[in-house]
């Protein structure tokens, strides 16, 4: 060996280099594959925002769209027969950027309405000559049972965000969106019209609230005028999946006291986020 191989070899290995050596011999399946990983993790080869990005990146390989579509009745849609004034306030509302177009039924999908092709419309004043058809996009349809890297890979190809769910007698189910399937990856991604990260509670309505699901209980209590117990759980989140009895899917929903606690943001470990309505009885208070 010359002084230069010497040199070479007595270098210090990069991570690069200790990661090939884990995966000298090929993993057969993905359990053998994660395996490796995350044996790699726990010698400091990956860092554990590294390893959860890979375990996601292969578990959306074997889900499917129903494990995350957004379910039919929580999907904010615009009817093509509203005037622009209640369009334009549906919208702010909802703080979304894109809303199926529907006619008397949501299965009777007329396109996809994105905020921004409004725009100019207002700023314009032209609400008298608005027609809903003229700013419409084509809806992408997908069926429940689409697997979510095939997804990804459509989405891709095609530069769509949403796609609009259909069951096997083609009725509309659900809606997914791009940013849907990422977060199954990378986690969960916050945009500007999320709950802020030095907020737990967002108001949304008079009847509803979104809320962390990391909320302190203390806190919960203080601004709901509840008096749960902080016991033997410290968030909200730990109470509402108590009440579940199991990890709940988003969209499903749980009555505590006086609320009805909807999921919108859960994985397969946690609940993230989660809806408060108050019932009528306790608005009556």
């Amino acid at each position: 060996m010359t002084d230069d191989d010497s040199s070479i070899d007595s270098r210090p290995r990069s991570w690069i280099d200790k990661l090939a050596q884990f995966f000298s011999d090929e993993p057969t399946d993905t359990k053998s594959l994660l395996e490796l990983v995350r044996n790699a993790e726990q010698d400091q080869v990956l860092d554990a925002d590294a390893l959860a990005i890979i375990e996601g990146a292969l578990q959306v390989s074997s889900m499917q769209v129903r494990d995350i579509m957004i379910p039919r009745s929580q999907v904010v849609t615009v009817e093509a027969s509203l005037p622009i004034t209640d369009i334009i306030e549906l919208i702010t509302k909802a703080s979304h950027s894109r809303f199926p177009v529907t006619g008397e039924s949501v299965d009777n999908v007329m396109g996809i309405l994105l905020a921004k092709d409004l725009l100019p419309l207002i700023l314009a004043k032209g609400s008298d000559k608005f027609n809903i058809k003229d700013v419409v996009r084509p809806a992408t349809f997908v069926p429940e049972s689409k697997r979510l890297n095939v997804l990804l890979k459509e989405f891709r190809e095609t530069r769509q965000h949403m796609a609009l769910v259909i069951d096997e007698y083609g009725s509309v189910c659900g809606a997914v969106t791009i940013e849907d399937v990422l977060e199954q990856i990378v986690g969960e991604i916050e945009d500007e019209h999320d709950v802020d990260d030095d907020s737990y509670i967002k108001k949304f309505d008079e009847e509803n609230h979104i809320v962390k699901a990391l909320t302190p209980v203390d806190e919960f209590n203080d601004y709901f005028h509840t008096e749960f117990s902080d016991q033997e759980f410290t968030t909200i989140g730990g109470l509402v999946l108590q009440k579940f009895g199991h990890i709940p899917e988003r969209g499903e929903s749980v009555n505590i006291g006086s609320y009805l606690i909807t999921v919108l943001n859960a994985d397969s470990r946690q609940i993230k986020l989660i809806k408060v309505t108050s019932s009528p009885a306790n608005q009556r208070r």
